[in-house]
């Protein structure tokens, strides 16, 4: 499961790089790159950080020793 969430951020980190790339391209006012910018900013802040917290959720919220909840190995 933490491949495929790994997988998902590396294909959401793509796809918003080439978003910017776009929108640095276009023939548009400081204004509307500002606000594009931001508001792109703010999408990829919401899909990518709650794959990050349970990439990382496992390793904060497991005692040492306990079993992992994917593995089932320490």
């Amino acid at each position: 499961m933490r491949q495929v969430r790994e997988g998902l951020i590396h294909e959401l980190e793509e796809l918003y790089r080439s978003a910017f790339d776009r929108i640095s391209d276009q023939d548009l006012g400081e204004g509307a790159i500002a606000r594009l910018t931001q508001l792109l900013l703010r999408s990829r802040e919401a899909a990518i950080t709650p794959l990050q917290e349970e990439i990382e959720a496992p390793l904060i919220t497991r005692a040492a020793g306990e079993p992992g909840p994917e593995t089932g190995t320490p």
